[in-house]
């Protein structure tokens, strides 16, 4: 039985590491990808994880790959392909840590996994199937993300899901929103940042979006808020959960590494979801900001998700 499995994209994140001689920037290559970064954040902490998506069979491809299995995740069913080419992102990094992404994506690998190519037995043995935005934004993969959800659903997997907005990968904003929104109703844990609040409920207000979102049938809703921490909405309740001070060299997976931290701290919690109470959320997303704080502090995706003993050093100051 895996604790964590997750389908979406698995890609190159090319981030912005100074300048050359001659004045050109310069790239460093990480491994990244939102669900794949959470998978390597709760792998760090010690969670059995795997990993369901698509990348070339290419140097890239070979290097991903590498990165997942140094991190800690299975990869029974990762999918190399000969026809696709494996997905990139260029990162530019502002003074303050804040990123502007241009994608690769073409399309890229992570876009055409089919779901004849979903790996069934990795949803029927997961405890929680964990999901993003991305794999949404063009077929065959966001075909392959309804069918996993059913099945996880069905095997009794509990369902967590991240929105993660990009908007130059989609057609429009009207179509970011009406399939970013698709997803709530199968969620059991939610997790958004700020920013993303309009597009799932039309709200700017965190706790009435994430009231919104409970209403939807959502359990736990968890709204990240950069350097002021976190918060966690219930039916019974919410709190405010501060923020660990550090000094950001790249917010790059933040959000992935307090989501990853947080459903890593949820199943260590042993409880099920209809026992779960706001403390214990409030728990959880204290564990999750320390994980985010620890992960701004490194440049790049996967090589910046903190391990367990790191973890709990930044709880305990």
């Amino acid at each position: 039985m895996y604790d964590i499995v997750s389908l979406g994209e698995l890609l190159v994140d090319f981030t912005q590491s100074g300048v050359s001689p001659a004045g050109m920037r310069l790239f460093e290559q990480n491994a990244g990808g939102a669900v794949t970064n959470l998978l390597c954040a709760a792998a760090q902490c010690g969670a059995k994880t795997d990993f369901i998506g698509k990348v070339g069979a290419d140097m890239h491809g070979a290097f991903l790959k590498r990165s997942m299995q140094d991190a800690g995740v299975d990869l029974k069913g990762l999918v190399e392909s000969e026809d696709v080419f494996t997905t990139l992102a260029f990162v530019s990094l502002q003074p303050n840590g804040e990123r502007e992404f241009s994608f690769a994506r073409k399309p890229g690998a992570d876009t055409q996994l089919r779901p004849d190519e979903v790996n069934r037995d990795l949803l029927e043995h997961t405890r929680i199937f964990h999901t993003g935005s991305l794999s949404l934004t063009q077929e065959p993969a966001r075909s392959a993300t309804y069918e996993a959800i059913d099945l996880a659903k069905h095997s009794g997997a509990i369902l967590s899901y991240d929105p993660n907005y990009r908007a130059s990968l989609w057609n429009s904003e009207a179509e970011a929103v009406r399939f970013m929104r698709s997803l709530i109703v199968t969620a059991d844990i939610l997790k958004l940042s700020e920013e993303e609040l309009p597009f799932l409920t039309g709200e700017t207000d965190p706790q009435k979006a994430a009231n919104e979102l409970i209403d939807q049938g959502v359990k736990i809703v968890a709204v990240t808020l950069g350097a002021k921490g976190a918060s966690v909405v219930m039916r019974s309740g919410s709190q405010h959960i501060p923020g660990f001070h550090v000094n950001a060299v790249d917010t790059t997976g933040a959000g992935d590494a307090f989501f990853g931290g947080f459903l890593y701290r949820f199943l260590a919690i042993g409880k099920t979801l209809k026992n779960i109470t706001l403390a214990d959320a409030a728990d959880c997303a204290r564990f999750g900001n320390a994980a985010a704080s620890l992960c701004v502090e490194r440049r790049g995706g996967i090589p910046a998700m903190p391990k367990l003993a790191d973890i709990l050093s930044r709880l305990e100051q």
